[in-house]
C-alpha cells in the first residue's frame, strides 16, 4: 500500500528543497507557485525551511555535523544533508542528492522494526 510520502512527487519535492537550500544556497525555496524563506537556526546557524506539501507541514533542517549519527559523520566529511520533519518526527532525509524515507512507527512495528532513523 503506497502512501503520499512514498510518491515520486514527495521525493522530488524533497530533492528540490535540498538542492535549492543547500546546494544553490538560495535565500528561499520555490515549490510550485509558493516561496518559503530559508532561515538559520539561532544556536548552530544551520539552514532550515518550513514548507507545506499536500496540506502537510514539513521542515527541512540541515544536518548538524556535531552529533554522533552516521549522517553527522557524512556531513563532517563534506556531504550536504538535510533532514525532513513532520509533526516533530523525522520522516526523510536527502544526502548528496539521494533521498531516504524513514519508516513510520506503525509501519515499522508491523514489520518488526523499531522505526528509528539511522
Amino acid at each position: 500500500m503506497s502512501t503520499a510520502r512514498e510518491s515520486t512527487d514527495f521525493v522530488e519535492t524533497l530533492l528540490s528543497v535540498w538542492r535549492q537550500a543547500l546546494v544553490d544556497g538560495a535565500p528561499a525555496v520555490k515549490i510550485g507557485r509558493k516561496s518559503y524563506n530559508v532561515r538559520k537556526t539561532a544556536k548552530r546557524g544551520l539552514r532550515q525551511v518550513d514548507f507545506e506539501l499536500d496540506g502537510e507541514a514539513l521542515r527541512g533542517l540541515e544536518q548538524n555535523p556535531e552529533t554522533q549519527s552516521r549522517w553527522a559523520q557524512m556531513a563532517r566529511d563534506g556531504a550536504k544533508i538535510m533532514q525532513f520533519l513532520s509533526g516533530g518526527r523525522y520522516v526523510a532525509n536527502v544526502a548528496d542528492g539521494k533521498a531516504t524515507l524513514y519508516q513510520s512507527s506503525k509501519t515499522s512495528a508491523a514489520a518488526g522494526g523499531r522505526g528509528k532513523k539511522g
